[in-house]
């Protein structure tokens, strides 16, 4: 379930990312901070709005300041807002039934614990009772 996102829809911002780099870093406009507004968001049907929602809140917004390069920085920022709206989409398994084990199964476990302390027995040294 992957999203089209609009562009009009997303809200970017930009600032200098800081850290190792020199002059450029301090002066390049490289970290992306991206925000959407899922309330507001027309690509979502109702349900699947509600779900986000009640998993990821109102909006969500993603810093991203790994590369050097501005528009690397806005893809990965992209690709990681899709992936977290793909996640928080899909719906919840359904709970698993507890079920017991059939009496095959529960021969089958004895069986081999047996099987195991049989062998365990075997390697022991020689008890001397005389």
């Amino acid at each position: 379930m992957a999203f089209d996102i609009p562009e009009s829809e997303l809200e970017w911002r930009f600032d200098t990312s800081g850290g190792p780099g020199g002059q450029h870093a301090n002066r390049s406009n490289t970290r992306v901070e991206l925000r959407f507004d899922i309330e507001t968001s027309e690509v979502f049907d109702d349900e699947t709005r509600s779900r986000l929602v009640d998993r990821l809140g109102h909006s969500v917004r993603i810093s991203e300041r790994g590369s050097r390069s501005q528009a690397t920085n806005r893809e990965r920022a992209l690709q990681r807002l899709v992936a977290m709206l793909t996640e928080a989409a899909q719906p919840e398994p359904p709970p698993r039934r507890p079920t017991r084990p059939s009496r095959n199964a529960r021969q089958r476990r004895l069986s081999a614990k047996r099987s195991r302390s049989e062998t365990k027995r075997h390697r022991r040294r020689p008890s001397h009772e005389d």
